[in-house]
Order: C-alpha cells, then structure tokens, then sequence
C-alpha cells in the first residue's frame, strides 16, 4: 500500500468514525402582534415546522415568543437565543450589515407584503409637512424599526437627504396594542401612530383620527412589511432545521392563500381578537394592496436609501445578497 493510499484509507475510517454533529433539538422562534404574522401563528398553532423537520429526520422543540419591537429580536439572533426573526427590511439590511464578517445574518424570504399607515388625532396634522414638537409618533423601535425607516425616507424626499432625521425627536417606541391605547387616550401626548393592521382599521372608528400616508406612498409600490431572517452560522449548522423551517412558511402561506375566510376566522381565535369580527379580518387580507408572499419588494431599495444616508456603511448590489441563495435567485427592488 503507497503512503497516499494509507492516507486516503484513514481519511475515510477517520470520518466513518467521528460522531456526525447532530441538528439542534430545540429552537426559538421570534414574532410581534398583529394579522400579517398569522403565517407563524399558523405555524405554530399545526406544528408546522415539527411536522417538516421529522420529514427529514429530525425531532426538534419549537418555543415561540412575542416581542414588542425588533430591537429585542436583534439582540436574540446575535445572541443565539433566538434562530429565526420576524422582521422589517430595515433590520435585516442593519444585520446584514454589521454581521457580513461573522454570524452572517441573512433572510430566507418575505412573508407579508401590505401597507404600514401613519395615522394622526391632531387636527392641524394633514400632511407629513405639518408634525411639529406638539407631536408624538408611535413606532415599533426608534431609529430602527420599518416605520422610523420609512419616516427618515419621507423626510428626506420632503426636506432633502440632509434632514432625513427631522421626525426622529418625535417618534417613541410602543407595540402596536400599547400604541393603540396610547393614540385613544393620548398617553404621554401620543396622537399619531404609524400602524399596521388590524390596529389601523382600529383607530380609523377613534374621533378625529386620519390617515396621513403610508409606505406605499413613501416607496412608490407594494412593499414587503415581513420578512424572516436567521443567521448563517445556524443556518450551516442546521442546513435540514433551515429547509424545514422555509417548507413549513412555504405551507402556511399556501393554507392562507387557500382560503382566507378560514384564516380569519383562525387569527380571531389564535389572537384572542375580541375588536374584529371575521369579515373584518376577511377584508384586510383580501385587499389588493395585502398579500402573504414569500417574494421580497422594495427590500433593495430600502438598503439603497439606508446606505445613502450613512445607517448601513455598504450597500448590497443586488437583492440577492440580502438572502439565503437556496431560496432565491430573487427579482425585484
């Protein structure tokens, strides 16, 4: 036997008898409140991602926790303590950013694309133009978050690039419910909030609210609302979790799509949403502008305005290197 034949022969018992490292078996899954996350509440509620994952082999527990903003998501997927995020575009571009040299985090795809509004108590608030220092502005996270993003675009095309920031001293961070109570009884002077649904259609019936614009308006089309981000570090160590993960969304959005009536009427119990009535919820996922979709838009252009005014130090060059490959190629802005 030559010495590369020997070699090669224990190179081969070698990896015969080293332990194959096994897949996590438990995981943590991060979302926030509201319709556009019934896809994961679906998910969660059919055992979705359990029933994929033993598909291919692997028995995994999946926790699930309800997050007020994305900065406590952040936080979980660099930590580890949280494996995939539901998220703004702005979050992933931000992570995206910061972890190209080490845990890589990425997107595996949207999942709701539907309008964000900017709703307003004051009076004197009809345009974007009219928010003064009498005004407060309900977000999700300051600075961070989808709508603080989509205020800082808004004032840039107003004001010009250099006061993109000109709204920021009037925001303040609240989930939607929080947000919701605090625009009806004006709590520390909220009286505008930029909302989603079913909270929007919620403060629509409240005295005096009004609709100022929306990320539709602010973006000039559809725009993906949700995505679902992970890490790449977990993702190359739990390739069959990752792909189990994607197949379950892949089926829940399906189930959705399939019939929307019953999926309202599974948020309402899922929700425990006493406000909304089934033809409500009906509507809001049956509206032209509202789609459950795994195609990611208006996620690049996003990236393009955080890099021009210096929140991300480099832009992507194409959708693509914003998500997962497996999943893609991607088209689109």
């Amino acid at each position: 036997m030559t010495r590369s034949t020997f070699l090669y022969v224990g190179a081969l018992l070698l990896a015969a008898t080293s332990p194959v490292r096994a897949e996590l078996g438990e995981i943590t899954v991060a979302q926030q409140y509201g319709v556009s996350f019934l896809p994961l509440m679906l998910m969660e509620h059919s055992g979705l991602i359990e029933k994929h994952a033993k598909g291919a082999g692997v028995d995994v527990k999946v926790n699930w926790v309800k997050v007020a903003g994305p900065s406590v998501m952040n936080d979980g997927l660099l930590s580890g303590t949280m494996h995939f995020a539901s998220q703004g575009a702005p979050s992933l571009i931000t992570l995206w950013d910061k972890t190209r040299d080490n845990v890589g985090v990425k997107g595996i795809s949207a999942l709701t694309t539907y309008p964000l509004y900017l709703v307003s108590r004051n009076p004197e608030v009809r345009a974007i133009t009219d928010f003064s220092e009498k005004d407060k502005i309900a977000i999700p996270s300051i600075k961070i978050s989808t709508q603080a993003i989509m205020l800082q675009m808004a004032a840039a095309q107003i004001w010009g690039e250099k006061d993109y920031a000109r709204l920021d001293p009037l925001t303040v961070s609240l989930s939607h419910p929080d947000a919701v109570l605090a625009l009806t009884n004006n709590t520390s002077g909220v009286n505008a909030h930029f909302a989603t649904s079913p909270f929007y259609e919620q403060e629509m019936k409240l005295p005096g609210a009004h609709l100022i614009t929306t990320n539709y308006d602010i973006l000039g089309g559809p725009a993906t609302a949700l995505l679902i981000t992970m890490t790449t570090k977990f993702r190359q160590a739990n390739p069959k979790l990752t792909q189990a993960f994607y197949d379950a969304m892949k089926e829940a959005v399906a189930t959705i799509n399939d019939d929307k009536r019953a999926a309202a009427k599974l948020y309402l119990e899922l929700a425990n949403d006493r406000k909304n009535s089934v033809a409500d919820i009906f509507a809001i996922i049956s509206d032209k502008d509202y789609a459950f979709t795994l195609q990611p838009q208006k996620v690049f252009k996003t990236a393009e305005f955080m890099a021009k005014i210096g929140t991300i130090k480099q832009a992507p060059k194409s959708i693509n290197d914003l998500f997962f490959p497996e999943f893609g190629p991607l088209t689109g802005d």
